[in-house]
Parts: structure tokens; C-alpha cells; sequence
């Protein structure tokens, strides 16, 4: 699976990527069709109270990409929050694959 770090108005230092990809590596415990993640952190105010964006996408096999967006005052806890978001929406997602292949597989005869 590819890891991307992004920043806009950012300097992605080594330290941030490698924290976004120990954090969204978990991720493939709980869909293993994750193809790549992206994220991006973007730099609101330049001033020293700074707020960051961090936006997360998961491409997935056969569906369409999972996004996730939170805002934080530290770039790390943005891309906590995201990474739970981005796990939440893969539990979910895994969820509704069990309960349609049960749905399916009940009454088809099988």
C-alpha cells in the first residue's frame, strides 16, 4: 500500500510523515483492499497560533474513495483525528460487505 504526505503552505518535515504512516499502515487491518492513502495537511494561518487542515483519502478497491477532514491546532493531532475517522468509515464500509453477502446468500437458495 502507498503513503502519500502532502502539505500546502506546509513543510512536511520527516518526522510528521513518518507519524501519518505508522498511523494510516493500521489501517490495513481493517479492510485489507486499501490500495493508497493520501494525506494532506495544509497551513491555515501563518501567524504563531496557527490552525492545520488535514484531509484524508483512502482508495479502496471497487468503491469509490473514503475522505475524511479535521481541523486541529497541531498537525499530529489532525492526523489523529483523521485516522480515526478513516478507520470508523472502513469498519462501516466492512460491515455493510458482511451484511449484504448474508442478505444475498440467505434466500437465493444457496
Amino acid at each position: 500500500m502507498r503513503v502519500d504526505v502532502i502539505g500546502h503552505n506546509f513543510e512536511v518535515t520527516e518526522a510528521i510523515r513518518a507519524y501519518a504512516q505508522t498511523k494510516t499502515v493500521k489501517l490495513t487491518k481493517f479492510f485489507d483492499g486499501l490500495q493508497q492513502v493520501t494525506v494532506r495537511v495544509s497551513k491555515v494561518n501563518h501567524k504563531a497560533d496557527a490552525e492545520y487542515d488535514v484531509e484524508l483519502i483512502l482508495d479502496v478497491e471497487k468503491h469509490k474513495d473514503f475522505v475524511s477532514h479535521a481541523k486541529a491546532s497541531d498537525p499530529y493531532a489532525g492526523i489523529d483525528l483523521v485516522a480515526e475517522k478513516g478507520e470508523r468509515q472502513l469498519r462501516d464500509f466492512k460491515e455493510v460487505l458482511k451484511q449484504s453477502k448474508h442478505v444475498r446468500g440467505a434466500g437465493d437458495g444457496r
